[in-house]
């Protein structure tokens, strides 16, 4: 009897040893989420892109637009100090933008707005029916909201950022202003294992 308590209090350390090795991340953990698994989309220069063109380096992906007044710039200067938060391992991370106004962000404007955070950095823009597709898959919002001229739109859209590690596997959902030390310590926990 004494021999069996003894084994059940073992396993309970052990199964409680193992429960504290999880990494505790910042971000919502996705990890085994059965949506936003992959993508199919021309980058700014043309050329078609999937989470397999990244294997080996974190990917964070967010949907924006370059006319957008205040999340889309935060949002991508905050990544673009996560990326020299990490240091050395800066060049493990790929930041990817999803554009949700493939109208006016042309190759070229987009090209250029990626360049005011980090020549490194990939804008993603496909056809409208390409977007809402991928928009439906990673269950992101957007939607168009009429301006006094058809230019001058705006457009409403989700916020965060998708995590994947280096495998391509989705992790971890990050919310807009969570702060870039937040997310550099959530991808440094992802690149360790």
């Amino acid at each position: 009897m004494l021999r069996r308590s003894l084994i059940l209090v073992s396993l309970a350390g052990l199964l409680a040893a193992c429960g504290q090795n999880k990494p505790q991340f910042s971000s919502v953990d996705l990890t085994g989420a059965d949506y936003a698994k992959d993508f199919s989309l021309p980058d700014q220069d043309g050329k078609l892109r999937s989470l397999k063109d990244f294997q080996g380096k974190i990917v964070v992906l967010f949907f924006g637009y370059t006319q957008c007044p205040d999340v889309c710039p935060a949002t991508m200067t905050e990544l673009a100090q996560v990326k020299k938060q990490l240091g050395a391992d800066g060049d493990k991370l790929q930041v990817l933008f999803v554009t949700v106004d493939p109208e006016r962000d042309t190759p070229q404007v987009l090209k250029g707005y990626m360049a005011n955070f980090d020549p490194s950095f990939i804008a993603l823009r496909g056809s409208p029916e390409q977007l809402a597709a991928m928009a439906k898959d990673f269950k992101v919002f957007y939607k168009k909201n009429e301006g006094k001229t058809p230019t001058s739109y705006s457009m409403d859209h989700s916020a965060a950022s998708y995590v994947y590690d280096t495998k391509g596997q989705l992790r971890l959902y990050t919310r807009y202003g969570s702060g870039p030390q937040a997310l550099a310590s959530d991808i440094q926990l992802l690149l360790k294992g």
